[in-house]
């Protein structure tokens, strides 16, 4: 198929997703919009895969292996603000983070590969509910998934605006970052501001607490380790004249590796136990692992750069990039069988600042890219099913 036939097609089903979002495990309408175009190619396909989810199936040759590819499908709770004409059409909804451009790449792949079947062994397309919470690639695999539909490797990749459109970065190990959240609830003593010796004033063992937490970073950690502890929140039950009795602190924390994660967690409780027995304060200390960090096979991102470099080129694929601190939950699928996520640079502007980020509402996926990708997922599958 021409690129430029390709790209047309594409872009039409691109803009068919983003005009009509639907958020985590409302992908009713997208998931059959998907599973539509997938029969009509005459892929084997199964729908409500964790709730939302689709799963078709190529098969060419008699080769025994199988590779499965994942794009995501859901959308944000945000407005749009762009003037484009095809504008999101549901209120407070919108594909903001470009995961319209995934699932449209991935129905390009099929097109390609099934109007083309010369590879040997299976093909499984993955269209992901629920991304953004971190909790549709689990959901998928608590239906069995991998049970029931095996897989040897797995793919996915996601779009880049602050890398120049139409390039590939990826590392072999920690690609994406875990993110954990974390609450601490410190319980003191209240009292009136003018006698803070009768009391016993939580905002003191916060303040050190706050302050603590960067030596996790700084002190603990490897220091060529990519680490962030972040406090975002702090309430008190205080007033102008009265110190409070609680002060609660949260925040987020990410790592790219187990290992790092762990330390974090482990310091973290060690430090707000630590203080607030010793300021005579009560501390609840609260931990939850939202997202795994996204590790990439040393084998899987080899071949991964090879079909990217032969789509590309070389000048345009960065095999050992910086790890990329947003998290991702394709990391529960590498927990099961071995895989790469990629990076697809869509920004429009060689200077990443002049290009719309992620979760902006007046986000707007790269059309430029949609063939690109459908062609890196061509290359290999017929690279590893060769």
């Amino acid at each position: 198929m021409e690129n430029t036939e390709l790209k047309k097609t594409l872009v039409q089903w691109r803009h068919d997703l983003h005009r009509y979002p639907e958020t985590a495990f409302e992908e009713k309408n997208t998931a059959a919009y998907v599973a539509e175009k997938l029969r009509s190619l005459g892929l084997k396909t199964e729908t409500k895969i964790g709730g939302t989810g689709v799963v078709a199936t190529l098969q060419a040759g008699c080769g025994s292996r199988t590779i499965g590819i994942r794009a995501d499908m859901d959308a944000l709770n945000l407005s749009e603000i762009s003037c484009h004409d095809h504008v999101s059409a549901q209120q407070g909804k919108m594909h903001g983070c470009g995961h319209d451009g995934h699932t449209a790449t991935l129905l390009g792949a099929a097109l390609l590969l099934s109007s083309e079947p010369s590879f040997n062994g299976t093909v499984r397309f993955v269209f992901q509910p629920a991304e953004e919470p971190g909790k549709g690639a689990q959901a998928m695999i608590d239906d069995g998934l991998f049970e029931r539909f095996p897989m040897d490797e797995i793919y996915g990749l996601h779009n880049a605006p602050f890398l120049p459109a139409g390039t590939v970065n990826t590392r072999i190990g920690g690609i994406a970052a875990s993110e954990d959240d974390f609450t601490i609830r410190i319980t003191g003593k209240g009292g009136h501001a003018s006698g803070p010796h009768l009391a016993n004033d939580p905002q003191m063992s916060a303040a050190e607490i706050y302050m603590a937490l960067q030596t996790i970073v700084s002190r603990n950690a490897n220091p060529v380790h990519p680490l962030v502890v972040s406090c975002t929140e702090i309430e008190t039950d205080g007033i102008h004249n009265a110190m409070p009795t609680h002060v609660e602190i949260r925040g987020d924390a990410r790592s790219t590796s187990p290992e790092d994660q762990k330390l974090i967690e482990d310091r973290m409780r060690s430090i707000c136990e630590g203080i607030c027995t010793m300021n005579g304060m009560k501390c609840d200390f609260r931990y939850t692992h939202e997202f795994y960090p996204v590790v990439n096979d040393k084998t899987c991102t080899a071949a991964a750069l090879q079909a990217a470099v032969k789509c590309l080129g070389q000048d345009r694929v960065n095999g050992d990039c910086e790890p990329w601190m947003a998290s991702e939950d394709f990391a529960a699928f590498l927990k099961k069988v071995p895989g790469c996520f990629l990076l697809l640079g869509s920004g429009p502007d060689a200077d990443p600042a002049k290009n719309t980020p992620l979760h902006n509402p007046a986000f707007d996926y790269n059309d430029e890219i949609l063939a690109d990708g459908a062609r890196l997922w061509e290359a290999l599958v017929r690279e590893r099913l060769a």
